[in-house]
């Protein structure tokens, strides 16, 4: 079971180097699930010694006030031989193999983060010691919980170091290692409680009883080490630390630890406690129940672990790869993004999307009524007929037919037909643009870069209105070439009898009267209505060749032969990403790592299990 806690060990320096501590996401954080030891105790309550004894060395600051100021994760790790030595987080190359240089380590390195103010930080430290004395355990010391604040400290500090202990004693994988003086009345004991207020029932709180020998004579602590004082789901175990004058005499702890011993076992009122009390017996309890609570958290560590990869990966897979560093891999990257966003604006146009119906609706609907809109009848009215004729034939009445009145009613009333070919060119490319902008919100690789999604958006507005206008010019050719050249077989077809104004003995006046030009008006009309058939036809053609065909052919054409043309640098600024999403990448990529590392280290220890 020793390498389950070594697992808890490596996973929680590697949660704090990656800042896995949930503070700035909404991912559930594998610090959070991990098992630990919170060691809680007012100033003064001997906290720090009861630590000492359990690794056996002189190791931490002491000193008046509030002496540990961030929290010290403590990772003891048992060797079968050799020198003790320990090892610091932020210093994983040099091993300490006097003590004395750790404690001096634990002050320079507090006063880094919080200066040599009074101060506290919750950025904790980390310290492994590695001995053949230590049993397996981690323990997280806390700073000492305080009444009032002394020594030029501001006025939070109270409620800040309250706060400090409550988030860490509070999470339900937090084992609480209640520190009490015997010297007090245990009801005013700030452990015990701040402890009660997080585990009212006592499941997951050690209580462990300082300065025993201390107590007045005449009194003794048996009842609160039985349990009926203050009952905890666990024992109490009592402790008896080296004096303040052994610490001056360095009183060594081999000693000290016999001399405990001795104390238990041979004063009365605790003689048939010894077998559970002492800081040996303590460290073995607390490993034992740590490995045991590890255990029992694998398979939730193991669901938490894959739900997280997954959330991670999708979060990833959302935030898109990172920028390429050399211009190769930027233009390659450009490129592929461009190419996605143009296949979605093609997947628009084919119907795989929604939105290319609209140019149907444009041919089938909008051209349609508005080419009925134009009421060619209105134009061939009696008076305009009359009008044009007379004018077309100038100073010389016309012989046999007015073919120049005819050439002039048919022209003046075809270019009406402009209108609604420009209409459609305009709509269809209004409809065009839409649908670029929505493929470019689609795009979600583009999103990460606003200056390459603007760019690629105003070269293909651009494309789309160099398209434009080839298409207008297209489409009003056709109505043009209606104009300029008459379908003659439509007038050779028509009869030449009297009635219809073919006789060319009538009189002149005759042949202005109104049954002469209601003949005219019909046929040109007739004429008129034969030609926009034909328009409404291939006025979509038009479009669609010019405009839609080439849209899904060479949209970005031109971008791309640009792009060609760009410098490393020019190309970098089209890759600006936030850095702020970049950082993101680079935290989530870290944890990720982390995740799958502890997985397939949690599966291996759970599989030999």
């Amino acid at each position: 079971m020793e390498s389950l806690i070594s697992l808890v060990n490596r996973l929680q320096r590697a949660c704090t180097a990656l800042g896995d501590d949930g503070e700035d996401s909404a991912l559930p954080t594998l610090w959070d699930a991990l098992p630990s030891i919170a060691v809680v105790g007012g100033q003064s309550s001997g906290k720090s010694s009861v630590l000492e004894s359990i690794v056996g060395k002189d190791f931490l600051p002491r000193g008046s006030g509030i002496v540990t100021r961030r929290p010290l994760v403590l990772q003891l790790h048992r060797i079968d031989e050799g020198r003790e030595y320990a090892e610091f987080g932020h210093l994983p190359r040099k091993r300490f193999t006097d003590f004395a240089a750790v404690r001096k380590e634990i002050s320079d390195e507090t006063d880094r983060e919080t200066g040599r103010s009074k101060q506290i930080s919750s950025v904790p430290i980390y310290l492994s010691i590695y001995s053949p004395y230590v049993v397996n355990l981690t323990l997280i010391d806390l700073p000492g919980l305080t009444k009032v604040a002394v020594d030029g400290q501001p006025e939070s500090i109270v409620h800040d170091i309250e706060n400090m202990v409550r988030t860490y004693i509070e999470k339900p994988n937090c084992i609480i290692l209640a520190i009490s003086p015997a010297n007090q009345d245990l009801a005013t004991s700030d452990a015990i409680k701040i402890s009660r207020e997080v585990d009212p029932k006592g499941e997951r709180t050690f209580g462990v009883l300082t300065k025993i020998d201390l107590m007045d004579k005449g009194t003794d602590a048996v009842d609160i080490l039985e349990g009926n004082a203050y009952k905890l789901q666990f024992q109490w175990i009592g402790v008896v630390n080296r004096s303040q004058a052994d610490i001056n005499k360095n009183v060594d702890m081999i000693a000290a630890r016999r001399r405990e011993r001795e104390y238990f076992a041979q004063t009365p009122e605790y003689k048939h406690l010894a077998h559970r009390m002492g800081s040996e017996h303590l460290g073995k309890v607390l490993s034992k129940h740590l490995e045991s609570v590890i255990k029992s958290r694998i398979p939730g560590l193991q669901s938490l672990i894959n739900k997280t990869i997954i959330e991670l990966e999708s979060e990833l897979s959302r935030l898109g790869k990172p920028v390429a560093t050399d211009a190769g891999g930027k233009l390659y990257m450009i490129m592929e993004i461009v190419r996605i966003f143009d296949g979605i604006f093609k997947e628009h146009l084919d119907g795989v999307r929604s939105g290319g119906d609209k140019i149907y609706n444009v041919f089938d609907n909008q051209l349609p009524a508005a080419l009925k809109r134009l009421q060619f009848d209105k134009h061939l009215a009696m008076e305009n007929v009359r009008k044009l004729i007379t004018e077309a034939d100038g100073y010389q009445p016309h012989l046999i037919a007015p073919e120049q009145g005819y050439r002039r009613l048919i022209e003046t009333a075809l270019v009406t037909i402009k209108g609604p070919a420009e209409a459609s060119v305009d709509a269809v490319h209004g409809i065009l643009k839409e649908l670029v902008h929505k493929s470019i919100s689609e795009t979600v690789e583009l999103k990460q870069y606003p200056s390459l999604r603007v760019e690629v958006g105003n070269a293909a507005v651009e494309s789309l209105e160099r398209m434009r206008d080839e298409s207008k010019k297209a489409t009003l050719q056709l109505v043009e070439m209606e104009c300029s050249y008459l379908t003659v077989d439509f007038f050779r077809k028509l009869p030449q009898d009297i009635d219809k104004g073919g006789n060319p003995t009538h009189s002149l006046f005759d042949r202005y009267n109104d049954s002469y030009l209601r003949r005219i008006g019909s046929t040109v009309l007739s004429y008129v209505n034969m030609v926009c058939g034909g328009l409404k036809n291939s006025i979509p053609k038009s479009i669609v060749y010019c405009q839609v065909r080439e849209a899904k052919r060479s949209l970005l054409d031109h971008f791309f032969t640009e792009l060609g043309k760009r410098e490393a640098n020019h190309l970098g600024k089209l890759l600006d990403e936030d850095p702020a999403v970049m950082q993101r990448r680079v935290s989530l990529a870290k944890r990720l790592e982390l995740y799958r590392a502890a997985q397939a280290e949690i599966d291996s220890v759970a599989w030999s299990k």
